[in-house]
């Protein structure tokens, strides 16, 4: 008998390793700094509304101190003023009626006109290489040079205003197009044509979603040249709009008048440019927002 004694052997008690931290699921999705962003935009407004207020300040306090004329630069209460009592009179509603709706007329035929035809430039080379010398020649002339032809031709009414901007709007909108269309990423053409995209449909997946925000640029430049050049227009031959309310208004010395128009003509811009930020963001909301 051997001399090691064997002692029964006791159950094996199993021991549970403590619980290890899960991984947080693939699907799982960071929230956005809403706190950082919504700080941020605070902050921008903030000194925005600072700078304005410094501006209208010194527009106010220049003219009563001396330090310009005040016949020639009225204090920014006094074109308030103005701008109030030509909004009771109802002169200042026409006045943006009509050179909105001639703005908003030209610019959305050059819209309609100019981007398919960027697209099919940007697109087909032959068809650049045909139009490309009319093009060159026709941007490098001024549109408020035409005016005078525009005049002959069309007569001083509401047509050659319209076409005027038409013109002046149409080379910001097709160069951008063109530009949009060429700089797309050949890798991202290469792919959607091996997946046997046909022609429309890779127009409508690929090319026009990343050439989006160089014609949204153009756009908005263009929104901006409408109003300039129509207020050119206004000024030379016209009987209502922002253009003639500036024009008349310097003729007989109602300096605060001319202030006022100048100052609405600047609202409407921005609203224009409101708009038409409001309008690209709704368009280009698969773009994914750069983290600052």
């Amino acid at each position: 008998m051997s001399n090691v004694t064997l002692e029964k052997a006791s159950p094996v008690t199993k021991v549970e390793a403590p619980p290890a931290t899960t991984a947080a699921p693939a699907t799982f999705k960071a929230r956005k700094p809403v706190g950082r962003t919504v700080l941020r935009t605070g902050n921008w407004v903030f000194r925005t509304t600072i700078v304005l207020a410094l501006l209208l300040v010194f527009w106010e306090v220049a003219p009563r101190v001396g330090l310009v004329d005040k016949t020639f630069l009225p204090p920014f209460s006094d074109v308030v003023d103005a701008l109030i009592k030509l909004a009771q009179s109802g002169q200042l509603s026409e006045h943006i009626s009509a050179s909105v709706g001639r703005a908003l007329k030209g610019f959305t035929v050059a819209v309609v006109v100019a981007v398919p035809l960027g697209i099919v430039i940007g697109w087909y080379r032959p068809v650049a290489q045909l139009l490309n010398p009319v093009l060159e020649l026709f941007r490098n002339t001024a549109a408020l040079a035409l005016l005078p032809v525009f005049v002959l031709i069309l007569g001083i009414g509401e047509t050659s205003k319209v076409a005027l901007v038409i013109y002046a709007c149409m080379f910001p909108i097709l160069l951008n197009t063109i530009s949009g269309v060429r700089t797309v990423d050949p890798l991202l053409i290469k792919s959607a044509r091996s997946l046997g995209l046909s022609s429309f449909r890779l127009f409508q997946k690929v090319i026009l979603p990343a050439a989006l925000p160089t014609i949204f640029t153009g756009i908005r430049l263009s929104a901006a040249a409408s109003i300039l050049v129509l207020i050119a227009a206004e000024m030379v031959g016209a009987r209502s709009g922002l253009g003639y309310l500036i024009m008349a208004s310097q003729l007989n010395f109602q300096i605060p008048q001319m202030y006022a128009g100048i100052l609405t003509i600047a609202l409407v811009g921005l609203v224009f440019n409101f708009v038409l930020v409001i309008i690209e963001r709704r368009f280009s909301r698969w773009r994914t927002p750069s983290n600052e």
